[in-house]
């Protein structure tokens, strides 16, 4: 349209000649001539010249492979040259040039092309649903950049959201993260939504056959609700939640980013502050004269009552060492010493380890995430020291002691039979509590001259101090008080007994 534009200029405009025309676009005359005499004629687009190539008998087959690698990824995608090794191996004659323009004009044809899926919109109705994900975020944690793994729960009506931050994707962390969530929104919906994730899915079979985590299962029983799973390569029948994560991580987590957090607890924390907040801030789309929290006052009416927390632990059966520790995930914790070489029941929660003997917890210890850490409870070991009191000069759990027993086994491992003296006061400590003989302790350093009898005499007189008389309730009346007659005493000592005859 645009050569056909300047003739008709020159022509009829300028009054030039068809022959000045002709030299100056390099068009025939006739070509010319024939354009002027049609009104309204649009510029003609002549076919490309089609010519014989040497590649025309394997473009089928190079269209295949590169359509294969267009569903791969970017590293797993063959170049140019692999392909050209590939055609000559079936007998292609030609040169590599031919091949590599094929492949790149191939490639710059299909990134123009409108290659992205249509959706159907989804409703849901109030109370109906939730919708789970995890996204794998970054943050500053105690000094160190941490990789963290953040749940997602989205209610699918109100389009409230949750977010809590973890190290792993373990079952511990997803029912924590659907605790918190609940207590958040103040109830249950009656679906949760989630893709096939491990933590939930053992197998993925035909159509929609799972075969579900019986871990899973028994928190979906607890809380009522019934647990869906997404086809595969399905994204989009969770795209609500899908969304969510893309907004938080534009939004909330680039704010994040920039803190520095003295613990992934006060992470949690601002966390939740910050989604409560953006439930005052953000318009509900289907609602925009409401907000997020305006309609959530609406499906809380509608959600399930929220029972009391899923007990979320996962068990591990765990054999006690010789020197009283358990192994797990490449660190080690201490129990008390009888249950050395026995086996016990570890419940692992998000933040803490909880070990069970005979249906009773022995120990508990903070959880940790990081490698090759032994952690002791100094407690675990005073029975040994009954056998075993020289462990207390290198004894590695005792470095753990409070302040004042350390510096009473400083003064007393100086003399001889120190060990067995600071053996005899640590084994107060299971009958009178820390806190009683850590005072009777700072109390008998005080004097300059500390032993067993001095801390154990001080925290007679302490216990005995404080105890208080205890009034018994009895169903016998007193009609009749006794009266005191300390006469019957002078006359004890008056009288005049013979005990020896």
């Amino acid at each position: 349209m645009g050569m056909l534009a300047k003739i008709r200029r020159m022509k009829f405009r300028e009054q030039i000649s068809v022959r000045e025309i002709a030299r100056r676009t390099g068009l025939s005359r006739n070509t010319i001539r024939t354009w002027l005499r049609q009104e309204g004629m649009t510029q003609p687009r002549y076919p490309v010249r089609v010519m014989p190539s040497i590649l025309d008998a394997y473009k089928a087959q190079l269209q295949t492979w590169l359509q294969t690698d267009s569903h791969r990824a970017k590293r797993e995608r063959r170049t140019a040259r692999v392909l050209y090794q590939l055609l000559q191996a079936q007998g292609y004659p030609g040169g590599y040039g031919r091949v590599a323009s094929y492949v790149r004009h191939w490639r710059k044809d299909q990134a123009t092309l409108p290659n992205r899926p249509g959706y159907v919109p989804l409703k849901f109705e109030l109370g109906e649903a939730f919708q789970f994900d995890w996204s794998c975020e970054y943050a500053v944690i105690g000094g160190l950049r941490h990789r963290l793994e953040v749940a997602h729960i989205k209610l699918a009506a109100s389009r409230v959201f949750w977010l809590v931050a973890y190290p792993t994707q373990s079952h511990e962390m997803l029912f924590d993260a659907h605790a918190r969530a609940f207590v958040a929104f103040g109830g249950v919906p009656r679906r949760g939504i989630y893709d096939n994730m491990k933590t939930a899915v053992d197998k993925v079979g035909r159509g929609k056959e799972r075969t579900v985590n019986a871990r899973f299962q028994a928190m979906c029983s607890h809380y009522l609700f019934e647990a869906e799973f997404c086809n595969r390569a399905a994204g989009w029948e969770k795209g609500i939640v899908e969304k969510n994560v893309q907004d938080r991580r534009r939004q909330l987590w680039q704010a994040a980013m920039r803190l520095h957090w003295a613990s992934l607890a006060a992470l949690n924390d601002w966390l939740a502050t910050e989604c409560q907040a953006s439930w005052h801030d953000m318009r509900h789309p289907d609602w925009p004269q409401l907000s997020l929290s305006d309609v959530l006052e609406h499906e809380q009416g509608h959600l399930m009552p929220l029972p009391r927390s899923f007990d979320g632990y996962v068990e591990h059966s765990v054999r006690v060492s010789s020197t009283a520790l358990v192994s797990y995930q490449r660190n080690r914790y201490s129990v008390p010493s009888e249950h050395a070489h026995h086996l016990l029941s570890l419940h692992v929660y998000p933040s803490e380890l909880v070990m069970i003997a005979d249906g009773q917890e022995v120990a508990r210890h903070v959880r940790s995430f990081e490698r090759d850490q032994t952690l002791y409870d100094w407690q675990h070991y005073i029975p040994l020291l009954e056998r075993k009191p020289g462990a207390l000069r290198n004894g590695a759990p005792f470095t753990g002691m409070p302040e004042p027993f350390l510096q009473l086994r400083q003064h007393l491992l100086r003399h001889v039979g120190g060990d067995r003296v600071m053996a005899q006061v640590l084994a107060a400590v299971p009958m009178h509590g820390v806190e009683a003989v850590q005072v009777a302790v700072e109390l008998a350093l005080e004097s300059g001259r500390p032993s067993s009898e001095h801390v154990l005499n001080v925290l007679a007189r302490l216990k005995g101090a404080v105890m208080t008389t205890q009034t018994i309730a009895t169903t016998l009346i007193l009609e009749e008080e006794p009266q005191a007659d300390v006469q019957r005493y002078d006359g004890l000592r008056t009288a005049e007994v013979c005990h020896v005859e």
